[in-house]
């Protein structure tokens, strides 16, 4: 048997090249002829597992390929609920215009049914297996898009309130978050009655022009939110910028690829005397991929996976 590390590595290689070039093989007639027209969401959950692993091209007969389609990928992939997400209160509040933006566009893009998404961060089980939250839909499922040049700039998925949800949850008081996107976060956490003021600081001016344009003005409580279009870790680093606030939340990377060395920058920035918390989106992820690094063993995480692990 192989050991973890590579088991683990063929799991991000298989479903690595599955999520960037076939997402949508897998079809909603495929899941109902598998597991017949009146199956249970953990009926269709499983065949959808098999589907996956003959797309990836998994080998039954080799003994850890059977572990992988046994304990992971038969496991992992979740049907998701279309009517939660779309009642998210982000979903119900704020409205996108299609339109051009200079080179780029706001878009409406789609999930087609039994098409392969992130939902959350990866699971490490006890004995290191890697497990990748897989979801997938039985109904189209529509989120706002901001793409340039063709490719997916800022987008709110499923996988973006998952990841976001820890975050919200604990957010308090004067909050400061690094990374504006489409506003999730500052939106949510200015909605709650315990925080009282959100500064949102953010490098990309294009960012933060079509923010106050066209998402700022529908917020209910748009006078907690203040935007400032500044470098993150400069405005970290100065003290009489970056103190007093009660809670912190950094999210500023797109994967663990970007994310170690940003993460770890922050970390050295923080200034807990003052009874600051601080949160860093997917950093689960970036511990599990600091320490396999700090052991100079990258064999189960190269740079081509981080499609895996958490990214928009």
């Amino acid at each position: 048997m192989k050991d973890i590390n590579s088991i683990n590595a063929r799991i991000l290689d298989r479903l690595s090249l599955y999520l960037n070039l076939m997402p949508d093989a897998v079809t909603k007639e495929q899941l109902f002829e598998f597991a017949g027209q009146n199956a249970s969401a953990e009926q269709l959950e499983y065949a959808f597992g098999c589907l996956l692993s003959s797309y990836c091209a998994l080998d039954t007969d080799d003994d850890a390929d059977m572990r992988i389609f046994r304990d992971c990928f038969t496991k992992i992939p979740r049907l998701l609920d279309v009517s939660e997400y779309k009642n998210d209160e982000y979903f119900k509040l704020i409205e996108f215009p299609e339109r051009k933006l200079g080179a780029g566009e706001f878009k409406k893009q789609k999930f087609k049914p039994g098409e392969a998404f992130l939902y959350d961060e990866t699971q490490v089980c006890p004995d290191g297996l890697l497990k990748p939250c897989i979801g997938f839909f039985t109904e189209e499922f529509e989120y706002p898009a901001v793409l340039q040049n063709g490719r997916e700039w800022i987008t709110v998925t499923p996988h973006e309130i998952n990841t976001t949800k820890p975050a919200l949850d604990a957010c308090f008081g004067n909050v400061l978050t690094y990374g504006l996107g489409f506003g999730y976060f500052t939106l949510l956490a200015s909605l709650k009655k315990n925080v009282n003021s959100v500064t949102v600081v953010e490098l990309d001016a294009d960012a933060v022009s079509l923010f106050k344009e066209y998402i700022l003005p529908q917020f209910p409580d748009k006078d907690k939110v203040r935007i400032v279009n500044e470098d993150a870790f400069e405005f970290a680093a100065d003290k009489n910028k970056s103190s007093g606030f009660d809670f912190v939340f950094a999210d500023i990377w797109h994967d663990p690829s970007d994310g170690v060395e940003m993460y770890e920058k922050f970390k050295i920035l923080e200034n807990r005397g003052f009874g600051t918390r601080y949160c860093y989106w997917i950093e689960k992820t970036l511990k599990w991929y600091i320490a396999h690094n700090t052991q100079n063993d990258l064999s189960c995480a190269p740079d081509a996976n981080f499609e895996i692990f958490g990214t928009r």
